[in-house]
């Protein structure tokens, strides 16, 4: 005789299955609006015992500027070491950065985000600064579900800075003759005297765009860190002079090379020297870059 199911048993097992199936869609949705784990690197090695070392004499600080030689390859490594260590142990607040421009933020983007989907948060600038030397900071900090920042003063306000002379009373009047002696040399003297002027106030405007950055993203007990060219980050002279004076601020030179004899090495609270870099003429290419007319071009 066949066997039939009860219209009613029928109807229960109809809704069981329905419950089961809308029971799933329930957890499967949970699972993709739940936020992912954060992927953090463990760093080992020589290489990091000793970066440890030196960021530990340092800590604790509410914010660490490291101020990098751009061409210099060791320096990146370094940053991206500095990065992985405080990202595992769980005190890093945010990377800023004077690649990108402030305004900009990798905050909307999950641990697994792609590089792509990451320059294109940060409207990164591929010519002006290699992805390639930045990616391991900057992805390090992303796995870490940690935001990366840009800090630097937007291009389009830059003009509107040059003619800023509010600008001129952001710093003691010796540091803004230091500063604007800065200037004329790392130009290597090439720029017209009238343009000094406006060219130490973009500078200027620089460092308080990124000392706004910082200031926003300071969390207690974590760490924001800096990366940008040593000039930013002079005790006496850069975007330390900007910030807050209850934050605990310490100043990392990286220093390819021995020291010039003009370098004042209290302006840095630790100075991390790394192997000369071979000799470029630096001055030869501003020069050329400076015939047509003197535009814009930006000090380290």
């Amino acid at each position: 005789m066949p066997h039939f199911i009860p219209l009613s048993r029928y109807a229960s097992s109809r809704a069981i299955v329905s419950l089961l199936g809308a029971a799933s869609l329930a957890i499967a949705a949970g699972c993709a609006g739940r936020p992912e784990a954060p992927i953090v690197q463990q760093p080992s090695g020589s290489a990091a015992e000793a970066t440890a070392a030196k960021v530990d004499a340092l800590l604790p600080a509410d914010v660490l500027l490291i101020g990098e030689q751009h061409d210099a390859a060791e320096h990146h490594k370094i940053e991206a070491r500095v990065i992985t260590l405080l990202a595992a142990r769980g005190l890093l607040a945010a990377v800023a950065l004077e690649m990108a421009d402030s305004g900009v933020s990798t905050a909307a983007l999950k641990p697994s985000s792609s590089e792509e989907q990451t320059r294109h948060a940060l409207k990164w600038d591929n010519k002006s600064w290699p992805w390639t030397a930045y990616s391991p900071a900057v992805m390090t900090a992303v796995r870490a579900g940690v935001p990366v920042v840009g800090a630097n003063l937007p291009r389009a306000q830059m003009q509107d800075s040059m003619g800023d002379s509010k600008l001129d009373v952001q710093l003691p009047g010796p540091a803004l003759k230091a500063q604007q002696q800065g200037v004329r040399i790392g130009h290597c003297n090439l720029l017209p005297e009238s343009q000094i002027t406006p060219m130490t106030r973009i500078q200027i405007a620089k460092d308080i765009t990124m000392a706004n950055t910082l200031s926003q993203a300071v969390l207690p007990g974590k760490v924001v860190v800096l990366l940008a060219g040593s000039g930013h980050v002079d005790r006496f002279l850069g975007v330390p002079q900007h910030l807050p004076a209850d934050l605990k601020v310490k100043a990392v030179r990286l220093r390819a090379g021995d020291a010039p004899d003009s370098e004042k090495a209290d302006a840095f609270d630790s100075i991390w020297p790394t192997p000369a870099l071979p000799e470029v003429d630096y001055c030869a290419d501003l020069e050329e870059q400076l015939k047509p007319s003197a535009s814009v071009p930006t000090r380290p």
